[in-house]
């Protein structure tokens, strides 16, 4: 009994080793990312809770001062982050362009949308704590003016009525309610906009909205335009106000806080002069904004070139495939594209992994039939077999791209694992042809050494416009001697009584009967254990890609796999897992 439980825990420790060493620039970053919030926070709070020139506004205002203007440092400071993770063309570029951006650094930019998520949670929570404290200052202006205020208290509330004083505390009269003050401020309004924008885009981009109404989730999102716009004005109205540096030189706190009723122009303790802070969100935010703004006129650019439609295929499971040409278009495997068709929306782009080889003179992708829009493109482009319309008749389509995803890196690990589930195959459409003519041209890629392709569906249907390729492939490798080179396994889930007859009665068969290839259709689902045992047995010393496109729980059980396979021993064989995301 203590050897089993010796065993399990020695395989808990070296699982946690393999995430820490897979994972470890991921901890470092996020760490890093709370190391500053929590600094900033800190260090603001602490300023505000010990300034001598915000004194007075203490005395009113309490600890929430602090809090409210600790947390809208933070707020400012996520702000200025949660645009860079959906620059999609800073992050090509990054990938493309940048010497240093190599191995695990370049796995970062794979993650992009899970940081815009981190950063987004870190709004809500800051701006949460924003409102919260404001709330409660409002509250302590207010009483600043009611008759129950006395001493310090009342004396500073009243500074402002005599023409020879700035004032301290907002609210000039008791006689309105808190709302009402709040809706005749900038700060209020502001925050008021602020706050909606934050609840629709948070609320819309939950996985369920996104399933079951992207377009409301697109839409939605651009309310983010009127949150910048509200927050760059917020501190316009300067709320909360501090004593002046001229007015410290003249007016000790420390000597005539306890001296208010001696405040004089002309006494020991002359009258505190007090100024609004100067607003600071738009310094934040600006440089982020405008980059996003130049992609928004990329976009915009591309928008403007023609795109020509070449070739309109109906697949079987509601697939419709789409070959386009466009001037000075370059792609590379694994890339994807957002393709906007002005007759169904005049704003909506939408990401499709291209399905074509940068060899290839044309560029494809394959749309399925999920959602409104691909649905109402499917029905405006009415394709039928092998048929072609006009070209005059066919839809105009737009297209900005093609941006990098993690499956373009592919083929800068050894060996490779490429997993996809159902329509999830089209980003490893491109990769396996990129395979087929480097297998035609005699010039595989050196570095990789194996790859693995694994599909998991449940309509047989869905194979027939994948299977030619497999099938050309397979052939082509076997023709060059080369069928070392790729290794895959497809699985069948779902299938009904009459399917399991022909395949029985056809099983002796040369060839799939489903697929056509020499390897046969294994019928369940992959024993993923067996599976990355036999692959880290296979290659023992060698860094393995595991790519992946599909659900989401299949996901956390391929990632688990990583970590339980890959070895705790540096030279060991390791399994770096990466996920399509866009």
């Amino acid at each position: 009994m203590k050897e089993i439980i010796c065993q399990q825990q020695k395989s808990r420790v070296s699982v946690m080793a393999c995430w820490l060493l897979n994972e470890s620039l991921s901890v470092v970053l996020v760490l890093s990312w709370l190391g500053v919030n929590l600094y900033l926070f800190i260090n603001t709070f602490c300023w505000y809770e010990e300034e001598e020139s915000f004194f007075y506004t203490r005395v009113i205002l309490g600890s929430t001062l602090a809090w409210a203007r600790a947390s809208a440092v933070c707020l400012n400071f996520n702000c200025m982050l949660i645009l860079l993770p959906i620059s999609r063309n800073l992050i090509s570029f990054i990938r493309g362009a940048s010497i240093c951006c190599r191995g695990p650094w370049r796995r970062q930019l794979d993650k992009n949308l899970q940081f815009h998520k981190l950063v987004a949670y870190g709004i809500a929570i800051n701006a949460t704590i924003h409102i919260v404290a404001h709330v409660c200052n409002l509250e302590r202006y207010h009483r600043g003016q009611s008759s129950e205020a006395q001493g310090l208290l009342a004396a500073l509330s009243k500074l402002g009525d005599a023409s020879n004083e700035s004032y301290l505390n907002p609210i000039r009269t008791s006689q309105r309610n808190t709302t009402t003050e709040l809706l005749m401020t900038v700060a209020g309004i502001t925050g008021l906009l602020i706050s909606l924008a934050l609840i629709l885009i948070m609320t819309s981009s939950t996985e369920f909205i996104r399933r079951v109404s992207y377009e409301l989730f697109w839409y939605t999102h651009h309310v983010s335009l009127v949150f910048f716009i509200s927050l760059a004005l917020h501190g316009a109205g300067r709320i909360v106000r501090g004593q002046t540096p001229e007015s410290l030189l003249l007016h000790n706190v420390t000597f005539c806080s306890d001296r208010y009723a001696e405040w004089r122009a002309a006494a020991p303790c002359p009258v505190p002069q007090f100024s609004g802070k100067e607003p600071s969100a738009w310094r934040w935010v600006s440089g982020p904004v405008v980059l996003y703004a130049c992609e928004r006129v990329i976009r915009f650019w591309r928008f403007q070139q023609e795109v020509v439609i070449t070739k309109v295929v109906s697949h079987p499971s509601g697939v419709l495939e789409l070959h386009m040409k466009k001037r000075h278009f370059q792609m590379a495997p694994g890339q994807y594209i957002l393709i906007q068709c002005p007759s169904i929306s005049a704003l909506e782009w939408h990401p499709f992994t291209l399905t074509s080889a940068p060899q290839e003179d044309f560029f494809s992708v394959h749309i399925r039939a999920a959602g409104d829009w691909t649905r109402a493109l499917c029905q405006a482009f009415e394709a039928e077999g092998q048929a072609l319309r006009e070209p005059w008749s066919l839809p105009r389509l737009a297209v900005d791209g093609p941006f990098g995803a993690a499956l373009t890196d592919v083929f800068h690990y050894p060996v490779s694992v490429c997993i996809a589930a159902g329509i999830g195959v089209t980003p490893f459409a491109a990769v396996l042809k990129s395979l087929w003519y480097r297998c035609c041209e005699s010039q595989p890629q050196p570095m990789m050494s194996k790859v693995y392709f694994y599909w998991i569906c449940r309509d047989s249907r869905a194979f027939e416009w994948f299977a030619d390729l497999l099938v050309s492939l397979e052939t082509r490798m076997s023709e060059r001697g080369r069928t070392h080179l790729l290794s895959y396994h497809i699985f069948l889930t779902g299938w009904d009584e009459n399917q399991a007859i022909h395949i029985a009665l056809h099983w002796d068969k040369n060839t799939d009967v489903i697929t056509g290839l020499k390897q046969k259709t294994f019928y369940g689902r992959p024993n993923w254990n067996h599976e990355f045992r036999q692959i880290a047995y296979d290659h023992p010393s060698s860094s393995v890609g595991v790519f992946f496109c599909g659900p989401k729980a299949l996901s956390k059980t391929l990632q688990r796999m990583c970590r339980l396979y890959s070895s705790a021993d540096p030279r060991g064989v390791h399994f770096y897992y990466n996920k399509e995301s866009f």
